[in-house]
């Protein structure tokens, strides 16, 4: 008798494309028309088949957990990569532009997660976490560095880009929340000591 498997078998390239390009997809969809978008408008948007898309997610709640929760993956996933190529500073700086990114998403398909958690699904799991986790690796590399101050928990830099996010989601306030968000990392900055003359 075969082990049973914990894990699903991995997809091939070409199906994991075709997923990839459907989840992204259905945020822009989603986010735009609200709970009125059509699967037919998702797989145009993604350039698959309509069957393609029901087999990848045979309910518009499957599409919809699934593309919230690939947007929190994403935004998490890029911190190693950030921290890797540039700076601490500068890679929270840039985490903190797609955390607005994620949030303007979030709110345009509000009413879609709403109906996904009133059919009983949980698409939120465990986003919050995963999003503090990343912005603690992203501080704690910072003070590491000597750059971030140390009396400023993670907790309280998720509450002030939350807020810059709901504020500045608009389109035509990004550059307000581009302005708030130098304004929080400026506060975070350790300012070294004058020098003694």
């Amino acid at each position: 008798m075969a082990p049973e498997r914990d894990t699903p078998r991995p997809l091939r390239a070409d199906a994991q494309r075709n997923r990839d390009k459907i989840l992204a997809a259905a945020v822009r969809v989603f986010s735009e028309e609200g709970l009125d978008a059509h699967f037919e408008r998702v797989a145009k948007e993604a350039g698959v088949g309509t069957g393609t898309l029901y087999r990848n997610f045979p309910t518009r709640e499957a599409l919809i957990e699934a593309a919230y929760r690939n947007e929190v993956a994403r935004l998490c996933d890029a911190v190693p990569g950030l921290l890797a190529a540039t700076a601490p500073r500068e890679a929270l700086r840039t985490w903190m532009g797609r955390f607005v990114d994620y949030a303007t998403a979030k709110r345009g398909m509000a009413d879609a997660l709403r109906a996904v958690v009133a059919s009983g699904g949980d698409p939120y799991g465990r986003s919050r976490e995963m999003i503090q986790d990343a912005l603690t690796t992203l501080m704690e590399a910072g003070t590491t560095a000597g750059v971030f101050r140390t009396d400023t928990r993670p907790t309280d830099m998720f509450a002030a880009l939350a807020g810059i996010a709901l504020t500045s989601a608009a389109p035509d306030q990004r550059a307000q929340a581009e302005r708030l968000l130098d304004l929080t990392l400026d506060g975070l900055t350790r300012v070294p000591p004058p020098a003694s003359g």
